[in-house]
């Protein structure tokens, strides 16, 4: 009879461990919570005429879009549009409008050389050449910014995905097509 008792024990113990990492690990709870962000396009500094010049400036005197897609579906229903944005200062932010995805675990803005395909084919592709991570993804609805680092070169990535880096796929993707 304290030999069944221990086993009872122990098992309990298992299982409230698996349990308990299981919940840590999936944390399913997300997909009833929505973070919704409603960042403004970020204002740059206008830039600075070099020394000599006479004050002109080939740069545009505000932002604008260099490139652009719409947000396909992926692991989870996704929509939205995704922008890259020349600013004033000559600085590149990728912008996320209207965009409505589910909230997971770890989900993250990439930059990727990948091909956009549509169903499953598509799901986990984004980080098998080349990628920048851009950052958390700040919520899973509305317009957000992701300020692309000095010395990428656009030419080299020619789509976006919200990649869930716990699960290796992606939530959803856009192609970028020059504007």
């Amino acid at each position: 009879m304290r030999r069944r008792g221990r086993l009872l024990v122990g098992a309990v113990i298992a299982g409230t461990l698996v349990l308990g990492a299981g919940l840590y690990w999936f944390q399913p709870w997300k997909l009833w919570q929505s973070e919704t962000v409603s960042e403004s396009l970020p204002a740059a500094a206008a830039p600075k005429a070099p020394a000599g010049s006479g004050g002109g400036s080939a740069a545009p005197a505000g932002p604008q879009t260099v490139s652009s897609g719409e947000l396909i579906s992926h692991e989870h229903a996704t929509t939205g549009t995704v922008k890259v944005i020349r600013l004033a200062d000559g600085s590149h932010t990728l912008r996320l409008e209207n965009l409505d995805t589910s909230n997971g675990p770890d989900l993250r803005v990439l930059l990727s050389d990948a091909p956009v395909k549509e169903g499953v084919a598509g799901w986990r592709v984004f980080d098998d050449g080349k990628y920048v991570t851009l950052g958390k993804l700040k919520g899973n609805k509305g317009d957000q910014n992701y300020e692309l680092p000095p010395g990428v070169d656009l030419t080299q990535y020619t789509s976006v995905s919200i990649w869930c880096d716990r699960f290796d796929v992606s939530f959803g993707a856009a192609a970028l097509a020059k504007a």
